[in-house]
């Protein structure tokens, strides 16, 4: 069964087999984020409640104080969300208000909007504002302001419109507080950039402990809040706000606007519509805590909210001119069907018996029709591996009390891989988006031709590319030195590798028909589309192809900030990793197994380019910075050259 907990968000990656410096803007409120674990004023602490100050420490008296930096984001050519949290300096629950002042210089000499807006309790003291009526492709300055205390001062920008000559985008997912720093979103704070696309796992759902870098912490006292696993919405408000605490992340937003999306760990490990890996049935009902994790979701992030505050539905699409169409996605829970688990629905090798005669016999397909179904039983083969080449033991009475636990020395279960991708994989009915969503998407992309975008890309969790099980030696896997809990998933990793079996079900290859219809759409009204997937702590590109082998699109998979990647779970050499999935992936471009760090995608109207910049630690201040070579797909190709 899959394993619960810490390792399993990248044992899910191995576990498909088994199954098992920055310039400070704006004044000195700014330093509020980078405060260290000290003393609450006594009042404070105790009225409001340490919920509510969620990982924000009080060093003076004020009326008010604004707790966790700012943000923006969703901009639009004409209006931008600005965020910010203001909670009481009493120590008293209450309504409170704000202004909110953009301009077109950080001394606000030059402001062109501004208003004034209100937060309580009820929405954890935090404020979003839409304000509409800014010039396209501008950048401004921001700040909250309540009587005489003033937010921090952040920079946004607009979405272009019209003709676009250039535009930078940062891409990014899979940010864990205890795994270390995120010394990743410091250097894209520092880099000049449009926005910031964030692709999911902001945060992370494990209790203390659990998926988490001893020295992160125990040396740099990374640990989490609330302690427990976050279940309930006090809880996910709180991971959120220590999440919030920290610098470089306040620093990143203060910079760039951010258009975002969830993934798994915003609610649970592995969800899906109805449940997920990481949900219990002694954790309440997932329903109630999906609507826990969204609330906290739209309170905490620079996202656009209707009204009514819950927008379950998180799919959307943003114009950026007559450059590109984003299109960004759900793919974890609005539709996605339970994903398939190798664990679970991998049948094993069998055999149909006649059980009425005295001595059963295997039937052939003919006879299994013939059969009355009382008489039938279906029997899962062993095999003999005595010799070294597997050799079926069929004899009914040998076999028809065995288990795993009582096989023979030497004898094994073999899984029924042909029979697997002959049904399941190709499954018509099973969605990872929804119908509803697909049929968005064609929509979308259909008025996207109309309207003639250059690029259509599409945002979202997990990768699209197919990628097959590499086949590794014992010796490359370094089975010898393995930790014992991984070598059985590993061996049934080679055992499946034989049959170039899929490498990741909870992504795009295990709904692989929905795949085939999203393929079709972009194929009619797709002129240039580019796909961008987080989740997998790995940099990835592909030239995706369909049925056919005709081209239909570029991917890029984008590393993660700090959560580890499969050089954590897989000892061999990334470069022999590397050579091993391309040999069998055969829509692989260019893959890193080994590094953390983030994509920048620059779309003109000829060009896109995507270069991946890697940090060298996550588990120190200091940190220096290398870039991949230049990935370059031309308008018209659908596929990358290097250049």
């Amino acid at each position: 069964m899959p394993i619960k907990g810490a390792a399993n968000d990248h044992r899910r990656n191995l576990s498909i087999l088994l199954q098992a410096s920055i310039p400070r803007i704006g004044n000195a409120d700014m330093t509020r984020s980078r405060f260290t674990r000290r003393q609450l004023i006594q009042g404070v602490g105790t009225s409001l409640g340490i919920l509510a100050l969620r990982g924000f420490e009080v060093y003076a008296n004020a009326p008010v104080h604004f707790s966790h930096g700012v943000a923006s984001g969703d901009p639009l050519s004409d209006r931008v969300i600005l965020w910010t949290r203001l909670i009481p300096g009493e120590g008293q629950h209450g309504d409170l208000s704000c202004r909110w002042e953009v301009a077109r210089d950080a001394g606000f000499k030059q402001q062109v909007r501004s208003g004034s807006t209100a937060t309580n309790a009820a929405r954890d003291y935090t404020i979003k504002v839409d304000v509409t009526g800014l010039s396209a492709d501008s950048r401004y300055f921001y700040r909250f302001v309540a009587g005489a205390v003033n937010s921090p001062v952040g920079r946004t920008r607009t979405l272009p419109a019209g003709d676009v000559e250039e535009f930078r985008v940062g891409v990014c997912s899979c940010s864990n507080y205890p795994q270390g720093y995120f010394n990743v979103y410091r250097h894209m704070a520092q880099s000049d950039l449009n926005l910031v696309l964030h692709l999911g796992d902001y945060i992370y759902e494990y209790a203390e402990g659990v998926y988490a870098n001893p020295v992160a912490t125990d040396k740099l006292k990374r640990q989490v809040q609330p302690a427990g696993e976050i279940v309930a919405l006090e809880d996910y408000r709180m991971r959120y706000g220590l999440y919030r605490t920290d610098q470089d992340l306040q620093a990143v937003h203060a910079r760039h606007p951010f258009i975002c999306v969830w993934d798994d760990h915003e609610f649970a490990n592995d969800c899906w519509r109805a449940g997920a890996e990481n949900h219990q049935q002694n954790e309440g009902s997932f329903a109630a805590r999906a609507r826990s994790a969204r609330q906290a979701y739209h309170e905490w992030m620079p996202i656009r909210t209707p009204s009514l505050g819950d927008q379950e539905a998180i799919y959307r699409r943003f114009n950026i001119g007559n450059l590109a169409d984003l299109f960004m996605l759900d793919t974890r829970v609005h539709g996605r069907d339970r994903p398939l688990d190798y664990a679970v629905d991998l049948p094993l090798i069998s055999k149909l018996y006649d059980i009425s005669a005295e001595q059963p016999t295997a039937l052939d397909d003919q006879s299994q029709t013939q059969t009355s179904p009382d008489q039938l039983r279906r029997i899962n083969l062993p095999f003999d591996f005595a010799t070294g080449a597997p050799v079926p033991i069929t004899e009914y009475h040998r076999i028809k009390d065995l288990t795993h636990e009582t096989l023979p020395n030497n004898w094994h279960y073999l899984p029924d891989t042909a029979s697997f991708k002959q049904r399941a994989l190709v499954d018509p009915e099973k969605t990872i988006l929804g119908y509803d969503q697909e049929q968005w998407l064609a929509s979308g992309l259909r008025d996207s031709q109309k309207t003639g975008s250059t690029w259509q890309l599409l945002g979202q969790q997990v990768l699209m590319g197919k990628l097959v099980i590499p086949a590794l030696t014992d010796e490359q896997l370094k089975l010898d030195s393995v930790k014992p809990e991984y070598q059985a998933i590993l061996k049934m990793m080679q055992v499946l590798a034989k049959d170039h079996m899929p490498f990741n079900l909870d992504a795009w290859d295990g709904y692989a028909s929905c795949r085939d219809r999203v393929f079709a759409s972009l194929t009619e009204f797709g002129s240039n589309p580019i796909v961008l997937a987080g989740d997998t702590h790995n940099a990835w590109a592909f030239n995706l192809a369909d049925a056919r082998g005709e081209a239909v699109a570029v991917e890029i998979g984008t590393p993660s900030v700090n959560s580890p990647g499969l050089e954590t779970y897989l000892a061999t050499e990334p470069a022999v990793l590397a050579n091993a999935i391309r040999d069998v992936s055969n829509e692989l471009v260019a893959v890193d197994t080994a590094h953390r760090g983030w994509s920048e995608l620059v779309l003109t109207p000829a060009t896109a380019t995507c270069q991946w910049h890697f940090v060298d630690t996550v588990l120190q201040r200091e940190f220096s910075v290398s870039s991949s070579e230049t990935l370059v797909c031309r308008a018209g190709d659908k596929q990358f050259s290097r250049g």
